[in-house]
């Protein structure tokens, strides 16, 4: 069975150069001299990089994203580690329809979430709006900080929070002193997560952003559509440096694994 080990090695190493392989394509074309994107690059340079920081464009829709996924992760932390607690610490009636609920937009396609949000908001007069966006985000990283929120209640020790009631303090003293210290990596990673979420979405934000209020991808797309220069490729390669720094603390503080452990 030595080959059949090999081949599917072979395959995971296809796949995953598959993948990769536009990272590898734009973050050198980035550092071209030519005036448009070339893989290999002519020469290297910088000036594509300095010309980024005098698009005011690109950096007031990098501020909408940042600004955006700040409020967005600080709601679905909230939202989500709550839910997350009252899923693991109560017998609800129906629990697994909760979650099932809870965690749909990561089962659903955003492109149909998206749609299906623009339906929903326009006879509201939400669409377009900054107050739909950040709702629409929210939506979507709920389920997110509630996956890591559950992995980490997965190996909770209840006997701290009842030794801790015996001793007397009452249930906010209990949250704040034992659990939410112990779940906090969870919480952190949670929070990270979603804030890499939402600055990276463009499927949903392509249905609800305006003209006036356009987040760093969606400015990246837009570009693309008008314009082949290496300015682009630059964008993308300051997006993929963030992500994979964000990854990497995601990966020291909680592991990025553990977001996909059970929810029971």
């Amino acid at each position: 069975m030595r080959w059949a080990s090999g081949l599917q090695i072979s395959f995971t190493g296809l796949a995953v150069l598959f993948i990769l392989l536009p990272i590898l394509v734009t973050i050198p074309a980035s550092f071209t001299e030519a005036s448009f994107p070339s893989f290999p690059p002519h020469g290297f340079s910088f000036k594509w990089y300095e010309k980024l920081f005098n698009r005011p464009e690109y950096m007031a829709a990098f501020f909408n994203s940042v600004e955006i996924a700040v409020v967005t992760s600080l709601f679905a932390v909230i939202l989500g580690t709550a839910g997350a607690l009252a899923v693991a610490k109560y017998d609800l009636p129906g629990k697994s329809f909760i979650v099932s609920v809870l965690t749909a937009p990561l089962t659903a396609p955003q492109l149909v979430l998206g749609a299906a949000l623009l339906i929903y908001f326009t006879p509201m007069s939400l669409s377009g709006t900054l107050t739909g966006l950040l709702i629409a985000h929210i939506v979507i990283c709920v389920p997110f900080v509630m996956r890591y929120a559950l992995a980490g209640l997965s190996g909770f020790d209840y006997t701290l929070e009842r030794a801790a009631m015996i001793l007397g303090a009452n249930p906010f003293q209990v949250f704040w002193k034992v659990t939410l210290p112990l779940l906090r990596p969870a919480i952190v990673s949670g929070g990270l997560f979603a804030f890499l979420t939402s600055f990276d979405n463009v499927t949903v934000s392509l249905f609800l952003v305006s003209t006036k209020m356009k987040t760093l991808p969606i400015e990246i797309y837009s570009n693309m559509q008008d314009s082949f220069d290496p300015l682009v490729a630059t964008v993308s390669s300051m997006v993929i440096f963030i992500s994979v720094l964000f990854i990497i603390l995601l990966e020291k503080i909680h592991g990025v694994g553990r977001f996909f452990e059970g929810t029971h």
